[in-house]
């Protein structure tokens, strides 16, 4: 008996094919979803925030963005400070005592350009130590954000370079020269901004308020600052701090002789500058900054960084390189140069390093 065939009618035949495409369908779209579902959860939404680098531990932070927000949040801080004097509205008070005695002032401009400038930063930038000269008050927290837009000047003459968020520590001085801005002595006053990894200075900003000139470098990037065409090796103006003058001055004349000139002025940022070209009618100009006393790292370390970015040299009076690590504090005093043959000048001043330590 022969086998029976199965013959399906052509509507028969038109249904079964339907049923295919039905569960084909069916699997193809299950998949499509998901993949859809993953690439919206795997990538941010348009137009929302975006995670700021080195927000966690372990995480990379780029030395350009670094800078730019840098610049920024001195020149932030540098308004507020302009703001309070121009308005007269310093409120100052003693906060204490220097080790030699003389009495430190605080005023609203340190602390409303202090909150700006270590909020700026700190936003940009979580993961990052920031240490600043005054202590940030967690009850006057502020949101203050950042674009994360580069200026082109920066764009052109710094290439993007990634480091551990944890080999980085920024240091603030939110209004360097206080005791000059009580005096309404406005040339001296800076806000200054430093980034140093692994403990050595690489980014330097030093904004000055009352002029909006600002000087900014990166060690083996760039900068839009420079040295001068020439210095004064053997009878230098050396610019000291206003109140121990007499200190230098001793021991300078006794070295390069009566021709040595003595300035004496306010603020670590403006002796820097005073060593560069700067194209301001109100900044004096040196051949070398020298520092006697004990000083704070937030108040040198974006002068050394600007300096090195140049070529140029802040050491201890022992001629040490500081580091921006550990205590806030500088025991052996400082001298800087640039195009100078730094060496010799340690050599020629032993006395002022004995004189540091006193």
């Amino acid at each position: 008996m022969a086998p029976m065939g199965i013959r399906l009618s052509p509507l028969g035949m038109a249904v079964f094919c339907l049923l295919g495409l039905g569960v084909l369908y069916h699997l193809y779209s299950g998949f499509l979803a998901g993949r859809f579902a993953f690439f919206m959860l795997s990538e941010p939404a348009a137009g929302g925030p975006e995670t700021p680098r080195g927000s966690a531990p372990g995480g990379a932070v780029d030395l350009r963005e670094l800078l730019a927000v840098s610049v920024l949040a001195a020149v932030r801080g540098g308004e507020e400070v302009k703001r309070v004097r121009e308005g007269n509205v310093l409120n100052a008070k003693a906060k204490g005592k220097t080790r030699e005695g003389a009495e430190e002032q605080l005023t609203t401009g340190d602390l409303l350009s202090n909150r700006r400038m270590f909020y700026l930063l700190k936003g940009a930038f979580p993961a990052v130590q920031i240490n600043s000269e005054e202590r940030v008050d967690t009850a006057d927290q502020e949101t203050v954000s950042w674009d994360r837009s580069i200026p082109e000047d920066i764009k052109q003459k710094i290439q993007p370079k990634e480091v551990p968020a944890e080999s980085v520590t920024v240091w603030i001085d939110p209004l360097d020269a206080t005791q000059e801005y009580t005096e309404d002595l406005r040339q001296y006053v800076t806000t200054m901004v430093c980034v140093a990894v692994n403990g050595k200075p690489v980014i330097g900003v030093i904004h000055k308020p009352f002029s909006s000139y600002t000087a900014w470098a990166m060690v083996d990037g760039g900068s839009n600052v420079k040295a001068r065409s020439s210095y004064n090796e053997k009878t230098p103006r050396i610019i000291v701090s206003r109140s121990h003058a007499g200190k230098v001055e001793q021991v300078a004349r006794q070295t390069f002789g009566n021709k040595t000139v003595i300035i004496p002025a306010g603020g670590a940022g403006y002796k820097v500058l005073a060593l560069l070209d700067v194209p301001e009618k109100n900044q004096e100009e040196a051949d070398v900054y020298i520092h006697v006393t004990y000083i704070k790292k937030w108040d040198i370390c974006a002068g050394n960084a600007v300096l090195r970015a140049l070529g140029g040299h802040m050491t201890t009076l022992a001629g040490e390189e500081i580091s921006y690590t550990g205590s806030d504090g500088n025991e052996g005093g400082l001298l800087a140069s640039i195009n100078m043959n730094h060496k010799a000048l340690i050599e020629k001043l032993p006395d002022l390093e004995k004189t540091s330590h006193k």
